[in-house]
């Protein structure tokens, strides 16, 4: 089977977020799996092609792409994932993509993403190279289901690809106004209240993807059922809906050559579940470098996250007070919305014994906290998939979060589980969305560790747990052989 697969970032080139993670890392499992995938991701100014070894594509040299009616021209560089024979094709057009940001509020940022979706399906053609599944990952790619269908079906060579739209966040969907039609030569028939492209009478490239692809899934199984519902669709419940049947949801995997405690290479100390002494050393390690007091008996609780309201920072400040009076430490990584920033900033400036913070990114740290911390918290409001705390999982490191999402698909609440009597429970979790619910499960979480047996039982159930990709590609897989069925129907 051939895989194309687009994304506007992906690991290690570009990164604003998840999105990145997955098209760093699925398309290799796809590709171990026996499959022939190639991806597809803007050349921008942030990308080292000397770092990366990119080279231009000599043989399809130029291609002249439209854009508003005017031929742009375009370049084509190519390298390879990491440790893979996975080839990454990069869309090179300085004036689009040579930016300081990777999206941006720019008055043509839609043209950006109309020229990268036509210049993929003509370098399709310069290739000489028919997929038989184009996965199209959010808002950015969701005109190249439309022009298959549409401007390109003149070409034979596409009358059997089918396309998956893969949506990460539905909170951003690509809405602009109605000249965008003719920005990307878009049929003014479909326009129209309710139509496959317009939404509140704007030009959406989420919506066009969803109308126009064979199926459409989403990054966890609750999340999918989340975005039928009003409450979580950002208004677009009523599209999915007429789409139920071709939607799945499908959880993200994560990188265990990388989020791995036996190998880390960020990590003083490697463990495991059958010896987790080295974590006790990763926590002590990890006191000393942010300048807290080493206390083994305390439990050190762990954020590492956008500082915004989407993850739960509104009900965090609203129990703050009662969280800082709880018998624990504090160590936290972020940057965001400047109010958080602020709060945190002024909770290590008045417990200096009790909270450590850093604001912004820092890759190092985050493994560190991973490894070091004795809980991580997570109460998002809405939560995709998440990442965070799987790799805590994995690293024995207990995640209290809120049930949505990922989170929910991820994290079994020690309690609930162990009334069912499963004794499977590998965190703590909560559903109301408010500070007192948080307040109660993190009391939760430091009354079971002081009971040493009942930790490392809810550590251990953690860390056996397997969320690698190889399992979710299987059922990408699955997924694209439903889609060029039904293609081909």
């Amino acid at each position: 089977m051939k895989v194309a697969f687009v994304a506007s970032e992906v690991v290690p080139f570009a990164k604003t977020g998840g999105l990145a993670d997955v098209a760093g890392s699925l398309p290799k499992e796809i590709s171990n799996l026996g499959h022939d995938v190639k991806v597809f991701m803007p050349k921008y100014y942030s990308v080292d092609e000397y770092k990366f070894d990119l080279k231009y594509l000599d043989t399809v040299g130029e291609m002249q792409i439209r854009v508003g009616g005017i031929p742009r021209p375009v370049h084509v560089q190519k390298g390879f994932l990491p440790d893979s024979n996975t080839e990454v094709y990069f869309i090179d057009y300085s004036f689009h993509f040579h930016r300081h940001q990777i999206y941006t509020n720019d008055h043509d940022e839609d043209e950006r993403f109309i020229l990268f979706s036509k210049a993929v399906i003509e370098l399709f053609q310069r290739l000489g190279w028919a997929p038989d599944i184009v996965n199209c990952n959010d808002w950015q790619t969701g005109l190249i289901p439309y022009y298959l269908k549409e401007n390109y079906s003149w070409d034979r060579m596409f009358d059997k690809t089918a396309s998956v739209f893969t949506i990460h966040n539905i909170g951003y969907q690509g809405r602009f106004s109605k000249e965008t039609l003719d920005n990307g030569e878009i049929d003014h028939k479909y326009f129209y209240p309710g139509g496959p492209v317009e939404f509140h009478d704007s030009v959406s490239f989420l919506k066009t993807g969803i109308e126009f692809s064979e199926l459409i899934n989403t990054v966890s199984e609750t999340y999918a059922a989340e975005l039928l519902t009003h409450e979580y669709s950002a208004g677009m419940h009523d599209v999915l809906l007429s789409r139920e049947n071709d939607f799945l949801g499908i959880l993200n995997g994560v990188d265990y050559s990388i989020w791995n405690p036996k190998t880390d290479k960020y990590l003083p100390h490697h463990y495991d579940e059958n010896d987790l002494s080295g974590k006790l050393l990763n926590k002590k390690f990890l006191l000393q470098h942010v300048g807290l007091p080493f206390d083994e008996n305390k439990p050190l609780i762990g954020i590492i996250s956008r500082l915004a309201i989407q993850k739960g920072f509104d009900i965090i400040s609203a129990a703050i007070d009662d969280l800082m009076e709880l018998d624990a430490q504090w160590v936290i990584l972020g940057s965001g919305e400047p109010k958080y920033e602020h709060l945190f900033r002024s909770m290590a400036y008045m417990h200096p014994n009790q909270t450590a913070v850093y604001i912004g990114y820092n890759n190092e740290l985050a493994h560190l906290i991973e490894a070091g911390a004795d809980i991580l918290l997570m109460p998002s409001h809405y939560e995709p998939c998440g990442l965070n705390q799987i790799y805590s999982l994995k690293y024995g490191t207990v995640p209290v979060v809120r049930k949505t999402g990922g989170l929910a698909d991820t994290v079994h609440d020690w309690n609930e589980f162990n009334e069912l009597g499963l004794d499977t429970g590998n965190g703590y979790s909560f559903y109301e969305y408010s500070g007192a619910a948080l307040i109660n499960s993190v009391k939760r979480a430091i009354n079971d560790f002081k009971n040493k047996p009942v930790w490392k039982k809810i550590q251990t159930n953690g860390m056996a747990k397997d969320y690698s990709w190889k399992r979710s590609a299987e059922k990408y897989v699955d997924m694209y052989k439903h889609a060029i069925e039904k293609r081909r129907v």
